[in-house]
């Protein structure tokens, strides 16, 4: 792989909605913040609708647009590929820009099938033997108080995991006249909220932990079955039409796991929980302490020492703002909050300096794979109820 001459890596994204405006800020501004081996330099960006892609490219600060995946792949000027599009789609992008020697960037969930997910681990290995990177964007990673939470569990501090729990609770579905989109398509979306936002939260537990999740049972809930489509005019606005659509992925899921380390683990998601607009939650507990975070406080982690004296001991509430905390040496003062932007900027700080130093970067494409088989034991548990192994 070959960065141009100027220590730059240019970038070519494809996606320019919701993640892609996310995407694009983290490349603008990783670098003013950052020492990295690299500048970002923001090549092309990639979409269907001409006149739509390049209103977003001069908004987001691209320097030029391509309508046809395929070409922004074969530019001499792209080194790296951003995948922003819906699951359906990840395999064929991240492998051809894999065999064609350039580095990639893919959203989560890796793919819409454990088959897709092998097959892109597979590219993933074959390219890392010339120099090609690959990661995939589980940002919640990048979020300074699961740094320090991963830390505290790698340093013994909680002792042995005996049990964790998650949750990741959306409301933004809970009307049943919200529009039918592509995340609600089992074609595109490949699972709802199991693998939109249920995702994150396998990856999460099994980052902080160390651990990994080796048998689940689950159960899918859909409520509304049947959505309005948008209209044809509404654009990114997504306003809803007359004629209605079958939903055909789920709304809620919960499941129980064990993890391989002997810890179990209780797990839900729903797009349908009114009031939470996005509370990841998260609750680990072991034999010398325990953990509990929640992304609408984003910036604390509450964390119970065991070995205290029982007089004085209880939950401390931790601002993780202090220079000393992953990633926070580079913002602002301490007490200076970080929102939801700067994950982003520390996923491409961290695939940047792997890149430049010739390092493999994680979350791995073998790493998304093995969510993938997590999710797709959830689902076959579900339809058969039943327990089942999680596939190596």
């Amino acid at each position: 792989m070959n960065e141009d001459k100027q220590g730059t890596l240019r970038v070519g994204m494809v996606g320019y909605a919701f993640m892609g405006a996310a995407h694009s800020q983290a490349w603008r501004n990783a670098h003013r913040f950052f020492d990295l081996p690299l500048t970002p330099r923001m090549a092309a960006l990639c979409g269907r609708d001409e006149n739509r892609l390049r209103a977003a490219a001069d908004q987001l600060g691209w320097e030029s647009t391509e309508t046809d995946w395929r070409a922004l792949i074969d530019r001499d000027d792209v080194d790296l590929v951003d995948v922003c599009t819906p699951g359906d789609t990840h395999a064929e992008i991240a492998i051809a820009a894999l065999e064609a020697g350039k580095h990639v960037l893919c959203e989560k969930p890796l793919a819409n099938t454990v088959d897709e997910a092998v097959a892109m681990a597979a590219a993933a290995r074959r390219a890392a033997s010339s120099g090609v990177r690959s990661m995939v964007g589980f940002t919640y990673r990048r979020v300074p108080a699961i740094g320090l939470a991963r830390r505290l569990v790698r340093d013994g501090r909680l002792g042995e995991i005996r049990q964790v729990r998650a949750q990741y609770l959306q409301d933004w579905l809970a009307d049943p006249e919200a529009p039918l989109s592509w995340r609600l398509q089992k074609e595109r979306a490949g699972s709802g909220a199991l693998g939109d936002i249920g995702a994150h939260i396998i990856d999460l537990t099994q980052h902080i932990t160390g651990d990994r999740i080796g048998s689940v049972t689950g159960m899918l809930q859909t409520f509304v079955t049947e959505r309005p489509v948008p209209t044809e005019s509404s654009g990114l606005s997504a306003v809803a039409g007359t004629e209605r659509g079958e939903v055909t992925v789920d709304d809620a899921v919960a499941f129980l796991a064990r993890f391989d380390g002997g810890a179990i683990g209780t797990f839900e998601a729903t797009r349908m929980a009114r009031g939470r607009k996005n509370a990841i939650r998260i609750e680990i507990n072991g034999t010398q302490g325990s953990l509990a975070f929640d992304f609408e406080d984003m910036n604390v982690l509450h964390f119970f020492d065991a070995t205290e004296p029982a007089e004085t001991a209880g939950f401390r509430r931790i601002v993780v703002t202090e220079p000393e905390h992953p990633y926070v040496g580079a913002w602002w003062p301490p007490g200076h909050l970080l929102g939801y932007e700067h994950g982003f900027v520390h996923q491409v700080v961290d695939l940047v300096t792997a890149i430049g130093e010739g390092s493999d970067p994680l979350p791995s494409f073998a790493d998304g794979l093995q969510v993938q088989r997590v999710l797709s034991a959830v689902q076959e548990s579900a339809d058969k109820q039943s327990w089942l192994e999680v596939t190596a």
